[in-house]
């Protein structure tokens, strides 16, 4: 009897630590949210699904959360919760599974980096089934959480990082970059149904993750990549990103700040969003490639 009682409190512990962990990461959302758009007032922004036309090449992108009414916030929000428990229900956050454990005496060399690299691919594979039903939950995203920037920060060193991991550059790029130790990782879902990321790297479309950083925890100032060489296929192209490990190094923390910049063709875009280790993936925007044709109709 005793142990039942014991089995009892114990559930009633974890299921009101998750429904205070859910009203916590709404409310630091709703803030989050309170912060963009006053971020969004003093750099200025862009028009909903706007259109960029190039020599006969047309973009449109699709609108952030900054610019939908109350009631489509709040719809949303709830979308993104159960995208949230979704994540939690299949046990996708790394540290359920792997112990997270301090890389403050790691050293940076070669045969721990493929140790990590070998346990991500293990992880991976035993979870291949709830990380693709994940992926099919979040790729139904039309809004992005990703704040456009109309103005590109003096402070912004994303072609350097580039140039100091061979990153390359094409017709469409897409970056990432952060500013601690932790794992945060691209994932772009392509018209085709395939998705880029690091168990994909090089894609069917056309399109190849060339930069990867931080499966061990070695910079402070990583970057991440994805190209074309060439204009892809026609469709939409959705821009997600994933707190995979959270490293607990040099005041690296569970709320990750991050840069996101897409270019199509000369034309470029930079957004700024933050995430949450054990959130779902973020659609941080998404864009869609008209065919040229259809300027001629």
């Amino acid at each position: 009897m005793e142990g039942v009682v014991i089995a009892g409190g114990i559930a009633l512990i974890l299921i009101s630590s998750l429904a205070l962990r859910s009203i916590y990461m709404r409310i630091k959302r709703k803030h989050q949210r309170l912060a963009d758009l006053a971020h969004r007032q003093k750099y200025g922004g862009f028009e909903s699904i706007e259109s960029v036309e190039r020599d006969g090449l047309m973009v449109l992108r699709s609108r952030q959360t900054t610019e939908l009414s109350e009631d489509e916030y709040s719809d949303y929000l709830e979308r993104d919760s159960h995208r949230d428990q979704n994540f939690m229900d299949l046990r996708l956050i790394l540290s359920d599974i792997i112990e997270d454990i301090d890389d403050e005496e790691v050293s940076d060399d070669e045969q721990h980096r493929m140790m990590e690299l070998d346990g991500r691919g293990e992880w991976i594979e035993e979870n291949q089934e709830g990380l693709q039903q994940h992926s099919v939950l979040v790729a139904e995203e039309e809004i992005g959480s990703g704040i456009t920037i109309a103005e590109t920060p003096t402070d912004d060193d994303m072609d350097e990082r580039l140039e100091r991991e061979g990153g390359k550059s094409g017709a469409v790029q897409v970056t990432l970059s952060w500013d601690d130790y932790n794992d945060l990782d691209l994932h772009l879902f392509c018209p085709n149904g395939e998705r880029i990321y690091f168990n994909n790297k090089t894609s069917d479309c056309g399109g190849v993750l060339d930069v990867d950083m931080n499966v061990k925890p070695v910079s402070n100032n990583p970057v991440e990549n994805i190209v074309w060489e060439n204009i892809p296929t026609p469709g939409k192209y959705k821009v997600g990103v994933h707190f995979y490990k959270h490293f607990r190094k040099k005041k690296s923390k569970k709320t990750c700040k991050f840069r996101l910049r897409v270019v199509v063709d000369a034309d470029s875009r930079e957004y700024q969003g933050s995430i949450i280790y054990g959130q779902a993936i973020q659609m941080v925007t998404t864009f869609t490639i008209l065919p040229r044709a259809i300027k001629e109709l």
